[in-house]
């Protein structure tokens, strides 16, 4: 599986680089701390195949990088995407290391 550091997409965020970033938590989740990206949560994934892009890069986020890995891992085995990103850390990494003033859950 491939992944990306929150310092790879900070990056990618800064220069406008054409990517697409999806975050797979719930909706509760994205109220409390959220970096952007595309809602599609993890468990309607399956009906929303044809909203992730194959001809650029997708970063996938979660909390922790825990769901997200999952969702890489079943798109790359189930439709055979080879464009997808892990967040390493998800956005708890992302608090950490970029936003200290961001709520952690």
């Amino acid at each position: 599986m491939k992944t990306k550091t929150v310092e790879e997409l900070k990056q990618m965020l800064d220069s406008k680089q054409d990517f697409q970033l999806i975050d797979v938590r719930e909706p509760f989740e994205s109220e409390v701390a959220d970096i952007g990206g595309e809602k599609i949560p993890m468990n309607s994934i399956p009906e929303s195949i044809e909203k992730i892009s194959r001809t650029k890069p997708v970063v996938i986020y979660c909390r922790s990088g825990n769901r997200s890995g999952n969702v890489c891992a079943y798109l790359e085995q189930n439709y055979k995407f080879d464009n997808v990103y892990n967040l390493t850390g998800g956005i708890l990494a992302w608090a950490d290391e970029i936003d200290p003033e961001m709520p952690k859950y």
